[in-house]
C-alpha cells in the first residue's frame, strides 16, 4: 500500500474553471507542494448530462494556464470497473436497495440536510434488488449506511461527526441513468489514488460523514479532511451565494495575465499582504494555513479585475 503523502484536486467538469475553482486548486496544490507530497488532478466527469470530455480537457488546459502542474491526471469516467467492483462489494454485504422516490416526493418528506438538500428517510430499506442484481435495476440504487455516528474531525478542529444515515439518509450510489454517484465514486477513487489528505471547500463538509460511512462499509482508509473558505458573490437581491460560474477562465484570460490573477487570489485569501503578480510556485516557500483567512470572502468581477466587496 502506498503511504506517500498524497492530495488531490477534483473539480467537476461541467464548465470552465472560475475564480473559485482556481483558488480551491491553488490551496490543494500548495498544501502538497509545501509538504513534499504528490498532488493528483481528478476530473469528476461522471454526469452524462452535464459533463463532456471536451469540457474536462478544457479544464485541464485552464488549470495549466493558471500555473498548476500535477503528478497525475485522471478522468473519473475511466474508472468504471473499480466503481462497479465497489457496487458488487456493497451488494455482497446486502447494503444495496432500489429507491423509486422522485425528487418531488423526496421534497414532501420536508426535512433538509445540513447542505440544504432534501433528506431521505430510508423508507426503502429492505426492498430487494432485481434478480439479476444492481446492473439490472432501472431505479436509483441506495446504500444502507450503519445507523451510528461517524466520528470525524476536520484538521482545523471543526467537528464533522454525524449519524449520516439519520441526518441525510442512505445515499444514492447509482443513479437512474446508470451513472455512479459522486458520494461513492469519490471514496473509491480517493482510496485507489492513495489519497491521504483531502483539501476542499467548506461547502462539501456536510458530505464528509456520509463518505466516511461508505469508506467503513467498503473497508477503505479515511484520509484527513481540511475544508477552506469559499469565494462568494451577491445576487440581485443582495444575498451571498457561492461565486460559481460568474466569470470563467476564457473571459478572465482576455483581461488578466495568469500571474496577475494568481497574485490577486493569493492576496484575497490571505497568503500575501499585496496583490503583486506571481506564479503558484512562488507561493510554496511561505505557504502556511495559518495565513489563510477562515471566513468566506465576498468578491465581484469588475470586467478587468477581481475585487473584494
Amino acid at each position: 500500500m502506498n503511504h506517500q503523502l498524497t492530495g488531490r484536486f477534483a473539480p467537476s467538469a461541467t464548465g470552465p474553471a472560475h475564480p473559485g475553482t482556481l483558488l480551491a486548486g491553488l490551496l490543494a496544490w500548495l498544501d502538497m507542494r509545501a509538504r513534499g507530497g504528490r498532488i493528483v488532478l481528478r476530473l469528476e466527469d461522471l454526469d452524462p448530462e452535464r459533463c463532456t470530455r471536451v469540457l474536462a480537457e478544457a479544464l485541464v488546459e485552464q488549470l495549466a494556464w493558471f500555473g498548476l502542474d500535477w503528478d497525475a491526471v485522471e478522468f473519473q469516467s475511466e474508472h468504471g470497473d473499480r466503481h462497479a467492483a465497489a457496487l458488487d462489494r456493497l451488494a455482497a454485504l446486502g447494503a444495496l436497495y432500489p429507491c423509486d422516490l422522485s425528487r418531488a416526493q423526496l421534497a414532501t418528506i420536508g426535512r433538509r440536510t445540513p447542505d440544504g438538500a432534501w433528506a431521505y428517510d430510508n423508507r426503502g430499506r429492505g426492498t430487494p434488488l432485481p434478480a439479476d442484481g444492481w446492473r439490472a435495476c432501472t431505479l436509483p440504487v441506495r446504500a444502507r449506511l450503519a445507523d451510528e455516528v461517524m466520528h470525524v474531525e476536520d484538521i482545523t478542529g471543526v467537528d464533522l461527526s454525524q449519524d449520516a444515515a439519520a441526518v441525510a439518509g442512505d445515499p444514492v450510489v447509482r443513479r437512474r441513468d446508470g451513472a455512479v454517484s459522486y458520494q461513492l465514486a469519490v471514496v473509491v477513487d480517493d482510496a485507489a489514488a492513495g489519497v491521504t489528505d483531502v483539501v476542499r471547500g467548506r461547502d462539501i463538509a456536510p458530505s464528509t460523514a456520509t463518505q466516511v460511512a461508505l469508506q467503513r462499509l467498503l473497508r477503505l482508509p479515511t484520509p484527513s479532511y481540511r475544508h477552506h473558505l469559499l469565494l462568494r458573490e451577491a445576487d440581485t437581491a443582495g444575498k451571498l451565494s457561492k461565486f460559481h460560474g460568474a466569470v470563467g477562465v476564457p473571459a478572465l484570460r482576455e483581461r488578466m495575465e495568469a500571474t496577475a490573477l494568481c497574485g490577486r487570489l493569493a492576496h484575497l485569501c490571505g497568503l500575501r499582504d499585496h496583490a503583486d503578480p506571481c506564479r503558484p510556485q512562488d507561493l510554496i516557500a511561505d505557504f502556511a494555513w495559518a495565513h489563510i483567512r477562515h471566513d468566506d470572502l465576498a468578491v465581484r468581477w469588475t470586467g478587468t479585475d477581481l475585487v473584494r466587496t
